[in-house]
């Protein structure tokens, strides 16, 4: 009989990590909305205590998470961020991180702002040089953390490569997945120690949840992420674990159209006079691009590009009727944003800067309307700019 893992992804997202409940045959998996568990006696239970430590709800997620990460151990948070802090909280004053500088600005924030007050050191480089990565490496150095591709200028890391260099250090990696989904890459069998989602965004998919994942095939991590997961307390309840859970069935169909139709966005954005730079992975031209090809099963659906001036980016944003100008990604519905003002407004306007994140930055999360109707909006905008 076949081991769930051998099953294809479209399967995995559908069954992974649920069957039939056991006392009425309901194919979905129930909502237990409860806070705690009726023992037979002190310390007598069905394996459920208490609803911080673990939810049957929020079991078959973390279990579904796992399968399609191909992953041991699934862990799941109330956000993104809490899955980032709860991976912080596993090292001691002293310890060092070295960071994708490019990287959302909600990890640079919570690593800079919060994370520095208590010890922990941080260097912020470009990983998609290896030699960067090797010229912050300190004895220290106890994690490597990359998104691939990054939040919002769209750099690739070698996540293998990266592994190797870490394994020679005695570090771990950690890879943001988010951008790519499990659907196009799996960070775990390109040697990463640890997977992070923000389960809000493609994974849930339909803009209606908050929520956040970590996978790993090591026990002893996954043994402290629980620790700090059920002692720190922050854990999904069980209707946002049910309606990510939801939304994972259809996730292999969502991402195919995610990126056919970001693919024709941006053959169309290359005739755009209006655009100084285009920012996306799919682009033969992108220096990450023959890395993604090899590591990846696609090249996503975010698009960024540069138009020069706020007062332009204003202008485009505010002519468009089916993007929706709106912080996050990933749902099926297209969003806008600009990140210097909305999602990296953290991020030093120095540091900004270094990343070629301008006052004309804009970033697009392509969704699944129909194509045509995108193209034609994203012309309102750029018909404002002459």
């Amino acid at each position: 009989m076949k081991k769930e893992s051998e099953f294809r992804f479209g399967t995995r997202a559908v069954h992974g990590g649920q069957e039939p409940d056991p006392s009425t045959g309901a194919v979905m998996t129930p909502i237990y909305q409860t806070s705690t568990y009726a023992q037979a006696g002190p310390g007598e239970h069905k394996g459920y205590e208490y609803s911080r430590t673990t939810n049957p709800t929020r079991k078959a997620l973390e279990a579904c998470m796992a399968s399609l990460e191909l992953g041991k151990f699934g862990i799941a948070f109330s956000s993104g961020m809490a899955a980032i802090s709860s991976i912080a909280q596993l090292l001691k004053s002293g310890d060092h991180i070295i960071c994708s500088d490019d990287v959302y600005g909600g990890t640079f924030r919570v690593f800079d702002k919060i994370y520095k007050n208590f010890g922990l050191k941080f260097s912020f480089v470009d990983t998609s040089e290896q030699q960067n990565i090797e010229a912050a490496l300190t004895g220290d150095t106890r994690i490597i953390w990359i998104e691939t591709p990054t939040n919002p200028t769209l750099k690739i890391t070698d996540i293998a490569a990266v592994s190797k260099m870490a394994k020679k250090v005695k570090s771990l990696l950690v890879v943001d997945n988010t951008f790519m989904s499990p659907y196009f890459q799996v960070p775990l069998a390109l040697g990463a120690d640890m997977v992070v989602h923000s389960t809000t965004k493609y994974i849930a998919g339909h803009s209606d949840i908050v929520g956040g994942a970590i996978v790993t095939n090591d026990p002893i991590l996954a043994e402290k992420l629980h620790f700090v997961q059920n002692a720190a307390g922050a854990v999904p309840g069980p209707m946002d674990c049910f309606l990510t859970l939801r939304g994972i069935k259809t996730l292999h169909l969502r991402m195919e159209r995610h990126e056919y139709n970001a693919g024709k966005i941006y053959e169309y954005l290359r005739s755009q006079k209006a655009i100084r730079r285009l920012y996306y992975p799919g682009d033969t031209q992108h220096p990450g691009h023959e890395i993604q090809k090899k590591q990846a099963g696609g090249f996503g659906a975010m698009i960024s590009f540069d138009i020069g001036t706020l007062d332009k980016a204003r202008k485009f944003m505010s002519k468009l009727m089916i993007f929706t100008i709106a912080e996050s990604l990933g749902g099926v519905e297209s969003l806008v944003e600009h990140p210097a003002i909305m999602t990296h407004a953290s991020v030093p306007p120095e540091n900004r800067a270094k990343l070629g994140i301008t006052d004309g930055f804009i970033r697009l999360s392509i969704g699944v309307e129909d194509v045509d109707d995108l193209i034609e909006d994203l012309g309102r905008g750029f018909g404002v700019l002459g």
